[in-house]
């Protein structure tokens, strides 16, 4: 996504690498403070309950970001200090895509709310401008809560699924994870997931379907 928004100058570049850091934060941050409701403080000792998103992705995965547009996060966290001995490692896992979904949803109603606004002078151009930041912050975070709730390691959804399915705990420790998301990063899968997002947001907002695709 995007290599394909560089196509169309700097500023789209800028605009989508910014929402994608800022969707991780809020990503990890909400990992960080599951764990604190959990009574680990592990992610108070290790300083990652801040915004700075070098403390959540590092180098390595910024400049993945702007090379490959793939990047990712991490948040500290002991299981071991969970209160719930059952559900906590779920609860603290489930807390980061559960916050891009949210994200997502309340972006298309924030665009819904917009649509319904004037949109004319100055008060129209600064409407098309926040559409477009609201479309792009849902079309990523709802991208990052799917990918992220897939039932592969390291992803949250492996932790998640394998509460209910325990035959999927032992792929933790195999090279398994590693080569599914290889395959699913050099598959069609990104872009039926696009396709899958689009659909649903040109849905839920009215917004043309043509519309979105173009973004990608």
């Amino acid at each position: 996504m995007l290599l394909i928004l560089t196509q169309d100058g700097f500023i789209p570049f800028m605009l989508v690498g910014l929402i994608v850091i800022f969707s991780i934060c809020v990503h990890e941050l909400s990992h960080g403070l599951a764990a604190l409701q959990q009574g680990d403080q592990t992610p108070i000792r290790t300083g990652h309950m801040t915004l700075n998103p070098l403390k959540h992705m590092g180098w390595e995965a910024t400049i993945f970001l702007i090379i490959a547009g793939i990047t990712w996060g991490s948040m500290p966290v002991n299981p071991s200090r969970f209160r719930s001995a059952k559900w906590g490692e779920v609860i603290v896992s489930a807390a980061g895509p559960l916050s891009n979904l949210t994200l997502g949803l309340l972006s298309i109603a924030l665009i819904r709310w917009l649509l319904a606004s004037s949109t004319e002078g100055t008060v129209g151009a600064a409407l098309i401008v926040s559409k477009l930041i609201l479309l792009l912050l849902a079309l990523i975070n709802l991208k990052l809560f799917v990918v992220n709730m897939l039932p592969i390691p390291p992803l949250d959804g492996h932790v998640v699924f394998s509460k209910f399915f325990p035959e999927l705990e032992p792929l933790k420790d195999s090279p398994f994870g590693l080569a599914a998301l290889m395959i699913l990063f050099l598959s069609p899968f990104g872009e039926g997931l696009d396709m899958v997002v689009s659909w649903f947001i040109a849905h839920a907002t009215g917004i043309p379907l043509n519309n979105l695709i173009s973004m990608q």
